[in-house]
């Protein structure tokens, strides 16, 4: 094909093929010539041939000549002649690579989505002002929080430029009141940005998140000033979007996790809510936290960050404790008037319950009367339950050891749904007619999760002149009627009351939250049960929220006192004891045994940062599997080490198992190979 090219008008260009092979995450020289000459910039997508097949690239610079010593290619083609990797997103890549030791076309594979020819005729110049009428928004909301004033003041002057160049630009931890809506003040500040000229990217949980704070944005600026990014839109979508929000026209930006790397023009807001959220989390390589990406773009982008919920996790106590963030947060006399009446009801008042329907519906005598009392103003009650469906295993209802048959030691269920089915094994059908506890004796069972069909059925039996509604997997709702009503949900699908609140809520089953066999497991349980509080009427209206589970628990302490700071602390204290994450830096490697002591040696000639620690190897944890197929009988079972390092060596770390896996890849070793960077759950 080089009698196709015009030589007099030739330029090198270097080029990062999108292959996701670590040893080849770097730039390589080619030749453009005529019309690709010149839209071959940096930041464009381009078609190259690599190794003998056509292949993704960007385009990384233009060097003046090539330190190639052979005869350079030309690219074949150049997709498209937009920019569609900014220095600004290009420097975020950067940075994450390192920190997650990610090869770039991972990131770049999440940050940009693919070319698409009716996306790309999207009108995209028309200005953000133009797109609707918008009108002054009320920030009146933020008065309620301490420092929430000044949060505002500060990031309006930051978007107008008046803060010095060398002062640090506002960041802060949101703690949201109990009752309060976080979509208003967040949109009206939004609002006020985008309005002032400054670009806004709001990262959420799920779609629920992103359909609430659209209605809440909607009340101030037009529909069509609002970019919404989410993993439901197709191809067109994505990408004719993704080149709105690249040309500025998309000023006002709200989506899940990948929208976090959404090349927003002159940004200056970035919020990220819920971060304990593990939808934040990506489930691919680099395995990267929405949070994560938006403190690093904070820092290169210099513009203000809100990390906001209900909640807060350790990783945003440990930022505010550095001073990196300030805390924004109600008074205690304000978080005293609009949370509910918060009470625990332990294991011994199922003892004590006299009431035939509260016994049948597992209830405690103080839940089932609250529930009652709410009932009785025609308000309606939330049962939030773990886990969904019919949940067959049966424990000690003693001391809940779990149900073993005697044959074959499978666990013990209840058939179906039938009331008075004996407890049969789940593994050879055997029917126990007579359980004995080989660990306390007792006689008792007791199921261990019910779930929420089988809880509904139980709670309309207790309740019989009253409708009960589910909520949970695909059967989600988004609101309920104010009124009479018992609602069966799952952590996080809980509806909103239209026009109200709940008038109690009982937390059911929480011990199979706290005795997961995971380092979070109070911090996620903790954060379930604050997000369903929420929901209920203030003390002042009767609202009134029984957690079943042990009073004298910390995390049930917390709860009760609505001291979400101090749950924060103590739960990074305790990471401190431990010396886990965000205490300190930690890497999870997985990999068959062989390849794990392969990689460990590569490792320690790479330079990791002194002083380290290694752990293990240890066999994955519980229902973790590593993808892919090799010779287990040659080179082992996957395992996994944790690599343990203090925090000023962050970057030092992801750069050295990055370089190790660039040593490796280089040697040809194919077995399976996964780093994960501070995970969210280490077993």
């Amino acid at each position: 094909m080089a009698d196709t090219h015009d030589p007099s008008r030739e330029v090198v260009v270097r080029v990062l093929p999108l292959l996701g092979v670590p040893h080849l995450d770097r730039g390589f020289d080619y030749l453009a010539s005529g019309e690709d000459a010149d839209l071959a910039t940096p930041g464009v997508k381009v078609r190259v041939r690599f190794a003998g097949r056509l292949v993704d690239a960007i385009v990384l610079e233009r060097p003046e000549q090539t330190e190639f010593e052979g005869t350079l290619r030309y690219i074949e083609r150049v997709i498209s002649p937009e920019v569609v990797y900014p220095p600004r997103i290009a420097k975020l890549v950067d940075a994450l690579a390192d920190r997650y030791a990610a090869t770039r076309s991972d990131i770049i594979r999440t940050c940009i989505p693919p070319r698409h020819a009716k996306g790309a005729e999207t009108a995209t110049d028309t200005p953000w002002d133009k797109l609707g009428a918008s009108t002054e928004p009320d920030l009146s909301a933020w008065s309620m929080y301490e420092g929430g004033t000044e949060l505002v003041d500060d990031v309006i002057a930051e978007t107008a430029n008046e803060t010095a160049e060398s002062s640090a630009p506002p960041r802060a931890g949101w703690q949201v009141a109990p009752g309060a809506s976080w979509t208003e003040p967040l949109a009206a500040l939004a609002a006020k940005v985008a309005r002032d000229g400054g670009g806004v990217l709001i990262v959420v949980p799920d779609q629920r998140d992103v359909d609430r704070l659209s209605a809440a944005l909607r009340e101030i600026v037009g529909p069509r000033q609002i970019t919404t990014l989410t993993a439901s839109q197709g191809p067109q979508a994505r990408y004719s979007r993704y080149l709105s929000v690249l040309h500025g026209q998309g000023r006002l930006v709200i989506g899940t996790r990948s929208a976090a790397y959404a090349p927003v023009a002159n940004l200056k807001l970035a919020v990220v809510m819920f971060d304990g959220d593990e939808s934040l989390v990506n489930q691919m390589a680099p395995y990267d936290h929405a949070r994560e990406v938006l403190t690093t773009r904070s820092s290169i982008e210099k513009c203000a960050l809100i990390i906001g919920g209900f909640a807060r996790t350790p990783e945003t106590q440990l930022l505010i404790d550095a001073g990196w963030l300030r805390s924004v947060a109600a008074p205690r006399e304000i978080l005293r008037q609009r949370a509910p009446r918060i009470h625990a009801a332990g294991d011994s008042d199922f003892e004590l319950e006299r009431d035939p329907r509260a016994r049948h519906a597992r209830l405690p005598g103080v839940a089932f009367q609250a529930a009652r009392s709410a009932l009785e103003r025609n308000e309606p009650v939330l049962f939030q339950v773990p886990r969904t469906g019919y949940i067959q295993t049966l424990a000690c209802g003693t001391c809940r050891e779990p149900a073993r048959c005697r044959a074959c030691n499978g666990p013990l269920g209840l058939p179906s749904s039938r009331e008075a089915a004996a407890p049969t094994c789940r593994w050879c059908g055997r029917i126990e007619t007579m359980y004995t506890c080989p660990a306390c004796g007792s006689h008792r069972l007791r199921a261990v999760v019910l779930g929420t069909e089988r809880t509904a059925e139980e709670l309309g039996r207790a309740f019989p002149s009253t409708k009960v509604l589910t909520s949970f997997g695909e059967g989600v709702r988004d609101d309920i009627e104010h009124g009479p009503a018992i609602v069966v949900a799952t952590p996080g699908a809980e509806p909103v009351v239209l026009d109200g609140a709940y008038g109690a809520a009982v937390l059911l089953d929480t011990w199979a939250l706290l005795n997961r066999p995971d380092l979070r497991a109070h911090e996620d349980a903790f954060e379930k049960w604050v997000h369903a509080a929420t929901l209920v009427a203030p003390v002042s209206d009767g609202g009134e929220v029984v957690v079943v589970a042990d009073a004298a628990l910390e995390v049930v302490q917390h709860l009760i006192r609505w001291d979400v700071e101090a749950q924060a602390s103590y739960e990074l204290s305790q990471r401190r004891d431990v010396r886990f994450p965000p205490a300190v830096h930690m890497a999870a490697v997985d990999s068959p045994r062989a390849s794990l002591d392969e990689f460990l040696s590569i490792l320690d000639r790479s330079g990791v940062p002194e002083p380290h620690e290694v752990l293990g190897p240890v066999d994955l944890p519980p229902g973790v599997d590593l993808p892919g197929e090799w010779d287990r009988a040659q080179y082992g079972e996957a395992q996994r080490v944790l690599i343990r390092t203090p925090l000023n060596t962050r970057t030092q770390l992801g750069k050295a198992l990055r370089a190790a896996t660039v040593t490796r890849a280089s040697l040809k070793s194919d077995l399976p190979l996964r780093i994960q960077v501070n995970p969210t759950h280490i077993g």
